[in-house]
């Protein structure tokens, strides 16, 4: 007899096939940025106008620039010095990132509230990778942040299901099925969202412990496995940290990570890491 997640996969699945389930889409600020990252012939000025006619996410980006993480000598005044700052490709990545926020609502108290749990949850893995990939790997750490807040993504057609269909209302069985099929739900949709595949990956993988990648350096699957596993430190009750053994994780061995960085990271890459994350939430 099939498993209430597979039966709630091969349902979604055939609901997406068949256009009943619509895939979550971009918000149009981030499609409109990554479209001007994307062309060749694009500036600065055209991403500042695309940034510039949503009020909110100007002030996002305003916001971020001035953060401890990406601040320079000068404050930030407009998204034009954000983009002469940090690059037409970064800030791309920052809006696309930062516009998903606001996919993450539902109209159920139960569902609302696992949405933004996700959201939430999905900042800190990003922030965390941030400071990762900045300190210990060549990758980019704006791609390493996206790459965070994309990990779950898979989440939002299981609760817009499990809202449509009046199913799943039971917490324990909602979480459940969540973690096991969210990542096959994320690929689907980085996929319809023509995302490179070093992002596709991450949902697939970013819970594969004992991966092989071949290669002894890191990827960003690596960079957001880490950065996951680092949210579970204040909870010493989690099988992340009770029943798995850090040194068994590959991941660690790639980024040049200490797996006890829990026990020994100094106050100075914590407090990043807490300023990365604090970046990327609203309030």
């Amino acid at each position: 007899m099939a498993s209430i997640e597979e039966v709630t996969l091969q349902e979604i699945n055939e609901l997406i096939d068949n256009d009943r389930l619509v895939l979550p889409t971009l918000p149009e600020v981030a499609l409109k940025a990554r479209e001007v990252a994307e062309d060749a012939n694009a500036s600065a000025s055209d991403l500042a106008k695309v940034i510039n006619n949503d009020a909110a996410m100007t002030a996002r980006i305003i916001k971020v620039a001035n953060s401890p993480i990406m601040r320079g000598s000068r404050e930030i005044e407009d998204v034009q010095m954000a983009i002469a700052r940090l690059g037409i490709t970064c800030i791309s990545n920052l809006v696309t990132g930062l516009a998903m926020e606001q996919m993450f609502q539902a109209t159920s108290d139960l569902i609302d509230k696992t949405m933004r749990e996700s959201w939430h949850h999905s900042t800190e893995v990003a922030g965390i990778a941030n400071v990762i990939c900045k300190h210990y790997t060549n990758l980019k750490p704006d791609q390493a942040t996206l790459a965070g807040l994309v990990h779950e993504i898979g989440v939002l057609p299981i609760l817009t299901y499990a809202e449509e269909s009046d199913r799943l209302n039971d917490p324990i069985t909602l979480q459940k099925v969540i973690h096991s099929i969210h990542p096959k739900v994320g690929v689907k949709i980085l996929q319809s969202w023509e995302f490179p595949k070093e992002l596709v990956d991450v949902p697939a993988n970013y819970r594969k412990f004992n991966r092989d990648t071949g290669s002894d350096k890191p990827d960003y699957v690596d960079i957001v496995m880490v950065a996951n596993l680092q949210t579970y430190l204040n909870k010493p009750d989690h099988p992340y940290i009770t029943k798995l053994n850090w040194a068994d994780v590959t991941a660690f061995g790639r980024v040049g990570l200490d797996p006890n960085i829990g026990d020994s990271a100094d106050e100075d890459l914590n407090a990043e890491m807490e300023a990365a994350m604090a970046m990327l939430q609203a309030s």
